[in-house]
Formats: structure tokens, sequence, C-alpha cells
């Protein structure tokens, strides 16, 4: 399916119902890896017109743990689909893991497997503040390379994606929209599909564009590298790449929900 401009999504009515904005961080929220005072203050615009934002990203627990007190974010999911963190409340954990020290082993012996073909492969600097996956720099890896691990991964009863800063060997079943599905039923009892965006900018995001569940989806303008390698596409795209795609998508609902 061809992704449409966003400017078609705003000539229909959808965007007024809009309550829930489900959105990568990394690239989608960030440019050139950092957060701007636009995108701070779009971010005030939704909590001030009452659109939550979850944010759903393949960071770490640790870090996301901080990084929801600091934002207007009602929660943010780490680690793409392994563990919720409220903006304020108790952490959910939401891949059923029977014993965590047992799980960073298998998941370094994976890595270190790994390094056995990549021996170049690096390792990333917040894996000690992960739980439920592992993770290496993306960095320097063909397309080719993307393949073949994701096959090894896989031959290990792992699964395996990447973003645009890291690759991550996790559980098989642990993806973002698992996740967002149940964080959605937990703490938005009155969802449908129609009230809620998703956002994203690579691979690991794509599951956030399958269609059956997430009717209303936007990538901004960056994705558009990936599409030859992507199953499900974004109904919509921005115009502008990284956080300015997003203010953009920002502006389109609050100008939709204008009295």
């Amino acid at each position: 399916m061809k992704s449409l401009p966003l400017s078609q999504l705003q000539t229909h009515h959808s965007l007024q119902r809009v309550a829930v904005v489900a959105t990568d961080l990394d690239g989608t929220l960030t440019h050139q890896g950092k957060f701007t005072p636009g995108l701070l203050q779009a971010l005030e615009a939704l909590a001030a017109a009452s659109v939550a934002v979850v944010i759903v990203t393949g960071r770490s627990a640790g870090w996301v743990s901080g990084l929801v007190s600091y934002l207007p974010v009602v929660g943010a999911i780490a680690e793409n689909g392994g563990i919720f963190y409220p903006s304020n409340g108790t952490p959910v954990l939401l891949t059923a893991i029977a014993d965590l020290k047992t799980h960073r082993q298998q998941l370094a012996a994976g890595f270190a497997h790994l390094l056995a073909e990549f021996p170049h492969l690096q390792e990333t600097s917040d894996n000690p503040f992960r739980v439920t996956d592992w993770t290496f720099e993306v960095a320097g890896l063909t397309s080719e390379n993307l393949q073949r691990l994701r096959f090894l991964c896989a031959e290990m009863g792992w699964g395996f994606t990447f973003s645009t800063v890291h690759c991550h060997i996790k559980p098989p079943n642990q993806d973002k929209a698992v996740a967002l599905m149940e964080v959605l039923r937990d703490r938005f009892p009155d969802y449908s599909s129609d009230r809620l965006v998703t956002v994203g900018d690579s691979p690991n995001d794509e599951t956030l564009f399958n269609p059956t569940l997430f009717p209303l989806s936007v990538g901004v303008a960056n994705i558009a590298e990936y599409f030859d390698i992507l199953t499900h596409h974004p109904a919509y795209l921005t115009d502008l790449p990284e956080s300015e795609g997003f203010c953009e998508l920002v502006r389109a609902i609050l100008a939709a929900q204008l009295p």
C-alpha cells in the first residue's frame, strides 16, 4: 500500500476524534538525535488539548524510566514492547520472563554467537540498563548483514529488529504493536482504533503501521528510505522528516480539533 500525503488525512474528519498519539522516539521525536524546543512545545500543546501521548521506543528500561518524568506524556513503552513506564505509577513488565537473571545470561550468549560471525559488532553502552532485550550498534551494517543477523537470531529462537540507532535481540513475540495494544486496553478502556494515531520512522516501528490494528498510522518523511523492506507502510506520510514531521502532524491534529 502506498502511503498518502498527510494533507489527505487533514481533509478527513478522522483527526477530530484523535485522543491518543503513540509515537516512536529516535528519528521521530528527535532531530539529529536531540529534542528541539519545537518538539517540546508540540507535546505541551497536545497535553493542553487533552490528547494523550504514549512513547513506544526501543530505548532501554533505565533510560525510559527517567525520561517519562520530564516529558508531558502519559507514559512510555521501552525495549520495543518489553516494559511500560507510566508517568506516575509502577512499571509494568509486558513480556513474561520467568527469571530475569537467566534471561540476561541467555541474551548474552546469543550476542556471543553473533560475534563469532560478526566480530566487529559493538554492544551498546546501555545494555546494563536493559531488562528484556540486548542491543548493539546498527552503524556500519549493510542490509545483507541485517538479514543474516535476523536469520541467526531466528535459528537461536530469538526475535530481531533494528532502528536508526540500534539492533535488538529480543523475545520472538515482543513487539511494539502487541505492547501498545496491552497498554491501551489497560490505560484507555474507552479506546477505539479511530481515536489513535501511531507514528514512526524505522523498521522496528513496522507493526505500528499494521492497518488491521492501526488504521491511522503516520510515518515521518525519513521512513521512506526503508519502504523497500517494510511489509506494512504507514497510511500517511509527512512532508518533513524527524521531529519536524511529528510537529507537522501535531499541527494537523490541533487544527482539526479547533471548535
